[in-house]
């Protein structure tokens, strides 16, 4: 068998659960739908996406969201006493994370790719070998926020 020893039998469950989990993720971004996917023509598509003349259309202006706010100095270190492992480092919430082999490690960033987009918030990574190493901050914040404690927290609890 030409895989043999390629996957080891531990990490097989985590890079499964990430690739379904993301090609779920990928059908929900892309918005792919049954219809659209084998027997939606071009013009069946834009004929559902045209108003009646007998309906009005109605504009509305959505409200700009604001940028969050940097964590005080206080809600910081309250913040890093609860999360394990991680420190300040260059103004930035710091951890490397340690893994049984590469795949492992790449399971993990595929299982944190997901959280990040749903979250709409991306860290600052580097991976060698069954090292990844994370540093988090939010840039329109100019520092620190409640953003990246919480992704700094789902990154502990996917790393168990």
């Amino acid at each position: 068998m030409v895989f043999k020893g390629f996957l080891h039998r531990s990490a097989l469950p985590r890079v499964l659960r990430a690739g379904v989990v993301l090609g779920l993720l990928m059908v929900g971004l892309l918005g792919i739908s049954q219809p659209q996917l084998g027997q939606a023509t071009p013009s069946h598509l834009l004929n559902s996406h045209q108003p009646s003349s007998h309906q009005p259309i109605v504009v509305t202006q959505v409200p700009a969201m604001s940028a969050p706010t940097q964590l005080s100095a206080n809600e910081l270190d309250a913040a890093l006493s609860e999360l394990g492992g991680w420190s300040l480092q260059n103004d930035k919430l710091h951890r490397q994370f340690q893994f049984n082999s590469f795949v492992e490690a790449f399971g993990f960033m595929s299982s944190v790719a997901l959280v990040a987009e749903s979250m709409g918030h991306h860290p600052e990574w580097f991976n060698v070998y069954n090292r990844v190493t994370v540093d988090l901050t939010t840039h329109d914040a100019g520092g620190i926020t409640r953003k990246d404690v919480d992704l700094a927290r789902r990154m502990n609890e996917l790393a168990q």
